[in-house]
């Protein structure tokens, strides 16, 4: 288990918002007064790897590539990314290529968008983000800004499928994602099961004790990364403490 950090990007600037606001009015849990290459900086001086930077909307793929080229090989690009665009991010120094609306199409996985960008990247640079809700005691990948459920259950054998086209996984649990309510237990405990493939986990996370809960969910099998929580975004929890914490793992 290792600590993942992200740089959400929104209108051009580093901000954490609750994600299932951005069609309506949005709200807003941090606003930074740094850029992105502040905090690509920071991730880089501290060697944490696997990070993501999210593309919350258009007009924020200056900041993107800025993040990027301050830290090459070390964080992750996602939002909007297709197989048409892929590619430019790679040069500019992502490590890894993340998609979600992409293959998740009218709510069903497009196999044929799947396979254009395994053949544009390599499965070895692409991480398939399953941002997903709970209904009737399952979990569904949800699109178009967490407003529409697809057809596509979140569970072992699906997984196992996607894992033949992905090195990574990013799960958002969309019910608590920046909400800093805890995170969501049983699909913690889902994930560590079904996957074989690095997974980091997104949503709710607070606390040490969130983190200490989380590793014994997961048996450490799981990455998580946080967001609003974090003292550098605004919240109570110190970063330097969950860095530490992480390190210690």
């Amino acid at each position: 288990m290792k600590f993942r950090p992200c740089i959400d990007l929104h209108d051009g600037k580093v901000k954490q918002i609750v994600g299932e606001t951005l069609n309506a009015e949005i709200i807003e849990n941090f606003v930074s007064k740094q850029d992105s290459t502040y905090y690509a900086e920071l991730f880089k001086t501290d060697a944490l790897t696997g990070g993501h930077v999210i593309m919350l909307g258009g007009g924020n793929e200056a900041a993107a590539v800025s993040a990027l080229q301050q830290y090459p090989g070390g964080l992750q690009i996602g939002g909007g990314i297709t197989a048409e665009n892929a590619s430019f991010y790679l040069e500019k120094g992502a490590s890894h290529i993340i998609v979600t609306s992409y293959i998740f199409k009218d709510g069903q996985l497009n196999t044929d968008h799947l396979a254009k960008i395994v053949s544009e990247v390599g499965k070895e640079r692409l991480v398939i983000d399953l941002s997903c809700k709970e209904k009737d005691g399952k979990w569904f990948v949800v699109t178009n800004q967490w407003k529409q459920f697809s057809n596509f259950e979140v569970n072992q054998e699906n997984m196992a499928y996607l894992e033949q086209y992905s090195d990574e996984f990013l799960v958002h649990a969309v019910d608590v994602e920046g909400k800093q309510r805890g995170i969501q237990q049983s699909l913690v405990s889902s994930l560590a099961e079904w996957v074989h493939i690095p997974t980091t986990y997104a949503g709710g996370a607070r606390s040490i004790a969130d983190m200490d809960q989380f590793r014994e969910l997961s048996g450490g099998k799981l990455d998580i990364t946080i967001g609003s929580a974090l003292d550098i975004f605004g919240g109570n929890l110190p970063y330097d403490e969950v860095v530490a914490y992480s390190k210690r793992q």
